[in-house]
């Protein structure tokens, strides 16, 4: 019985080169700070994830602790804060004194706690020391730094994600097809350049009114214009080149010379003003917090933990802004880089 040979059977393979996604991916693996970054980042991911779900901080609002609770690592202080609730103090010559005679309103300190003890409000007795310490009402500030990553991260990007595909898009298409549509699209980038930011988003938040949703569309209408300028010039300059003529020559379609052919060699552009547009909408976010126009004031982000902690500061209790800053800065600082590395790796001038 004979065998039945296939119709290329003993051919030689062919190697097929990898595509723009896949090299850049190859070239992002041979980056070790790339890489370094990235897991930094799907860490942070995973946490808010977490955080989401309900696997983590899902008790950030419970006040475990005395108010005002050290760290761990502080050690064992005098705190005159729980000391009033418990009403007692330590006099100069370190014996215990009714804090009566000191705050008259000490008794009020302990009805409350003792009212809120019966109410399931607090868990007695309270922590003296919490992780990374208390805030004034004796919540976790660890726990308020996680919720606070869900809350400024997911504004953070998702407000970028919404600018940056604004500026895309307009930028594409004033660049590509110039003329009429790109003088309009100029006229509503000056427009928007013209205005003061502070007032388009005063202005945006008088109409949205606050809330999450709101920050993310404020933040996403106002910062597009930069995209915007730097995408058009992009498209402008590829427009041109041969290897978009000869796309239309095939016969490809006005869609696919924007989205597959150009958009492609200027991604690294994109990628880069996403990055920045991240770092600038968290920080954003802390001001607009701080002024009010943030997030509602039943949640925590890290520009509201921020705003106590400046007020802390005078008491000297420095542990809610460490926990904070470090947490953005962790988380700003892997996505700077990761976006610097995705640039390297898209970037056509260093394939």
């Amino acid at each position: 019985m004979s065998a039945v040979l296939e119709p290329n059977a003993g051919a030689p393979a062919v190697a097929r080169s990898p595509g723009v996604w896949d090299a850049a991916w190859l070239r992002l693996k041979d980056d070790p700070v790339g890489m370094g970054a990235l897991a930094v980042v799907l860490a942070f991911l995973t946490l808010i994830l977490a955080s989401v779900l309900g696997f983590a901080a899902a008790d950030w609002e419970r006040e475990k602790g005395v108010p005002y609770a050290y760290p761990f690592f502080a050690g064992d202080r005098e705190n005159v804060e729980a000391q009033a609730m418990q009403g007692i103090a330590i006099g100069k010559d370190r014996r215990p004194i009714d804090i009566s005679d000191v705050d008259p309103l000490a008794p009020k300190y302990r009805e409350w706690a003792e009212r809120a003890a019966k109410l399931s409000l607090i868990d007695p007795p309270r922590l003296a020391t919490l992780p990374a310490g208390g805030d004034r009402w004796g919540r976790d500030v660890l726990a308020k730094a996680i919720k606070g990553t869900q809350i400024s991260v997911l504004v953070g990007v998702f407000a970028a994600l919404v600018a940056t595909l604004i500026g895309t898009l307009l930028g594409a298409f004033s660049g590509y097809f110039g003329r009429r549509l790109g003088d309009l699209l100029e006229w509503v980038y000056n427009v928007f350049t013209a205005v003061p930011t502070i007032l388009l988003i005063f202005a945006f938040a008088a109409v949205f009114g606050r809330g999450i949703g709101t920050v993310i569309l404020i933040l996403g209408l106002t910062g597009w214009t930069g995209t915007y300028r730097l995408v058009r010039a992009e498209y402008i300059k590829h427009a041109s080149r041969e290897y978009v003529r000869a796309a239309h020559a095939i016969g490809a379609s006005h869609a696919s010379r924007i989205f597959v052919h150009i958009l492609p060699n200027v991604s690294h552009v994109v990628l880069v003003q996403l990055s920045l547009l991240v770092v600038a909408f968290i920080k954003a976010e802390v001001i607009l917090s701080f002024l009010g126009l943030g997030v509602p004031i039943e949640m925590v982000s890290w520009g509201t933990m921020l705003g106590e902690a400046q007020n802390e500061l005078i008491t000297g209790k420095w542990w809610q802004l460490a926990a904070a800053t470090a947490f953005m800065a962790m988380f700003v600082t892997a996505f700077s880089l990761l976006t610097d590395a995705l640039r390297d790796a898209l970037d056509p001038r260093l394939r």
